[in-house]
């Protein structure tokens, strides 16, 4: 299993319709074969700067590569990703036995 995690900051004014509407965007990528637990999560803490978090996890790493290399999670990464995210971070995980 891979946990592909991500927060980050939007460059739209707070509670916008520009911001709701990018989230919804993101939302889409569940619908692509392969993710599982999809979350799209507000972040809390007052330790950091970003607003947002998404996290998703996949069966395997051939199941991450196909919805990583998938054309509409390309087109949402070039066509919204990249124009209205201000800063992000990128953490994937897979379970670690002690």
């Amino acid at each position: 299993m891979i946990r592909h995690t991500v927060v980050f900051r939007l460059k739209h004014a707070p509670g916008s319709e520009a911001e709701r509407d990018f989230l919804r965007a993101a939302c889409e990528l569940t619908k692509i074969d392969g993710v599982q637990k999809f979350e799209c999560l507000r972040q809390t803490s007052p330790k950091n700067n970003f607003t947002f978090g998404l996290s998703m996890e996949f069966a395997d790493s051939a199941a991450y590569a196909f919805y990583n290399d998938h054309p509409d999670h390309t087109a949402f990464v070039q066509g919204r990703w990249i124009p209205e995210v201000a800063e992000f971070m990128e953490i994937d995980y897979v379970p670690h036995a002690p």
